[in-house]
């Protein structure tokens, strides 16, 4: 069985913009990735993080991963667009092989887990 690959780009943002404009850059990657005809499968924003070595002299960026599947012809497009963005400082894409990432489930809509299903009792039967 053979499984389709996807792409994840983790791509790191200077540590000195607004949240809003956090917000932007992610939007604006994300249908950028649409635009050029691929599925974006999660988008993920790992938040603000010590650099493990100076970028540009920031030691610190706002990282944050995509994951999308498509034909790749989607990478050279996002990938330009963050060569020309001042506020990106880093960026790689990575073609993955194997099971597609599990969506994440979002707040506030969880089932109910096996451990705690268990624990209800049932009638019993006379």
């Amino acid at each position: 069985m053979t499984l389709d690959p996807y792409y994840e780009t983790m791509y790191i943002l200077r540590p000195d913009i607004p949240e809003e404009e956090v917000e932007s850059h992610v939007t604006k990657y994300r249908d950028m990735i649409v635009e050029a005809g691929a599925e974006v499968l999660d988008n993920q924003m790992r938040g603000k993080r010590r650099l493990a070595y100076p970028i540009a002299k920031h030691k610190e960026g706002i990282y944050v991963q995509l994951s999308h599947n498509g034909d790749g012809q989607q990478v050279e497009v996002l990938e330009k667009a963050m060569r020309i963005s001042e506020d990106v400082i880093r960026y790689l894409t990575v073609k993955q092989e194997g099971p597609l990432p599990a969506p994440r489930v979002v707040p506030g809509t969880e089932a109910p887990e096996p451990a705690q299903a268990a624990e209800t009792p049932e009638p019993e039967a006379s």
